[in-house]
């Protein structure tokens, strides 16, 4: 299950890496704005994360008990859902531009370029949720390689229109900065229309009309109840980028630029321990349903060495090769040094990163979602940001690299404490709910 998925998630995660990487060859300013972006971009896509979560968590349940129209009903009220949300979300967002990106430290000779990346883009947001929920639904019913499929055909797409909408060609006028948006929202929209296709028309997954204002209210219950903490969880890892920012931004637009990349490379980083965090909660739901706990301890327990492992060699594979990737994404040797600085000691800590991650989504399979949002609040707001910072003011700009790694390996000491507490709680609920007092007293 988890091979396809990586392959979907290398193209997925292209979006950023390509539109950072044509955008870099505008010039340190254009870099450094959609740099600032990256927070407030990562925000929206969280809440479509969490309610793809809650969706797969309804659907694939719905599924397995054979309530083939219920889970058409749900499906089709958390694509409706999600639109909504995302899109009442992007209006505000819209019509904020210029308050949030100056909370951030965006230096008025940014804000041009941001305001030209982020109208366009908040409005591809709406069409990205679509694709992201839908694909939640085919997970849930046990198909992997059709989500990646779709993912990595759009972002395809999407590589294939950066360049001609950012420098323009023939008819075609160079749009800078905002060709770049215009590219994503085109691929989107290609990504939604196919994802409708094949969940109403081909695979009959979902209903071929809009759900009734009560039918919606019903079914957006059941997947808020989950999918709303999941998202919570999410949408705090771009509320702490955001401080991250602007703390960087006190070390001017060079080491923005710098971070922003950074930031794109971890994504790609991140890929199979981002693509584990789909298919591994399926397998713990399954066995904790048939209350099979050792199974879910190797699984978790295999998965996070291997996770570690696999991280160590990116490691060392970007502590290796981090010129050619600086050099390819800065032409300034100030903004080049600062990334190779970045790939040197940050993605030490990517493996106990990818154990924090992988814990999270295993309690969110547990049907334990507020204990997933705490473990968050603590990585962000305990570890992460105030271990950062505080690096940052002993040790200027490396400090704050190597408050991040330190941050990771302590909140990963504290997730696989968590989950092991949080799995025998639920083996002690199952022995209580199965023992029975009969009327002589003795227990059975």
């Amino acid at each position: 299950m988890t091979i396809p998925m990586i392959l979907g998630m290398v193209m997925m995660m292209s979006f950023g890496l390509i539109d950072t990487f044509f955008v870099s060859l505008l010039g340190t300013e254009q870099l450094a704005a959609i740099s600032f972006t990256f927070p407030v971009t990562f925000t929206v896509i969280s809440l479509n994360i969490g309610l793809g979560i809650g969706t797969s968590a309804i659907i694939g349940k719905l599924q397995g008990s054979k309530e083939i129209t219920q889970s058409q009903h749900y499906a089709t009220g958390s694509l409706m859902l999600s639109a909504l949300l995302v899109g009442s979300l992007a209006c505000v967002g819209y019509f904020s531009i210029d308050g949030v990106f100056s909370l951030l430290n965006a230096s008025p000779l940014l804000m041009p370029y941001i305001t030209d990346y982020m109208s366009l883009w908040y409005l591809s947001s709406v069409f990205l949720s679509l694709p992201m929920v839908g694909n939640s639904v085919l997970r849930a019913c046990g198909d992997t390689r059709t989500p990646s499929l779709i993912m990595a055909t759009v972002g395809g797409l999407n590589a294939a229109l950066d360049p001609l909408f950012i420098f323009g060609f023939g008819p075609v006028p160079a749009m800078g900065i905002k060709g770049a948006a215009l590219a994503t929202l085109l691929a989107w929209i290609v990504g939604a229309c196919w994802i409708l296709y094949l969940l109403a028309i081909q695979r009959k997954l979902i209903l071929p009309r809009l759900l009734t204002l009560a039918e919606l209210k019903e079914s957006s219950g059941d997947i808020l109840r989950i999918g709303l903490p999941a998202a919570g969880a999410n949408m705090l890892t771009p509320i702490a980028g955001g401080v991250m920012t602007a703390v960087v931004a006190s070390y001017g637009p060079s080491a923005v630029a710098a971070w922003g990349v950074g930031n794109r490379m971890e994504s790609i980083a991140s890929i199979v321990v981002l693509a584990l965090s789909m298919t591994l909660p399926p397998f713990i739901s399954q066995n904790v349903g048939a209350n099979k706990f050792e199974r879910v301890e190797r699984a978790y327990s295999i998965t996070l060495k291997f996770v570690l492992f696999w991280q160590f060699a990116v490691f060392v594979f970007m502590w290796l090769c981090g010129g050619w990737i600086a050099a390819a994404f800065a032409k300034e040797p100030q903004v080049s040094s600062l990334i190779q600085l970045f790939l040197m000691i940050v993605p030490l800590g990517y493996g106990m990163q990818g154990v924090v991650i992988l814990t999270n989504s295993s309690l969110n399979a547990m049907h334990r979602p507020m204990g997933a949002l705490g473990l968050s609040v603590i990585r962000l707001f305990v570890f992460f940001v105030p271990i950062s910072v505080l690096g940052s003011y002993l040790f200027g700009l490396k400090g704050l690299y190597w408050g991040t790694v330190i941050a990771n390996i302590a909140m990963a000491s504290v997730s696989v404490v968590v989950f092991k507490r949080a799995l025998a709680n639920h083996k002690h609920d199952v022995v209580d709910s199965e023992t029975v007092v009969d009327e002589k007293g003795s227990v059975k």
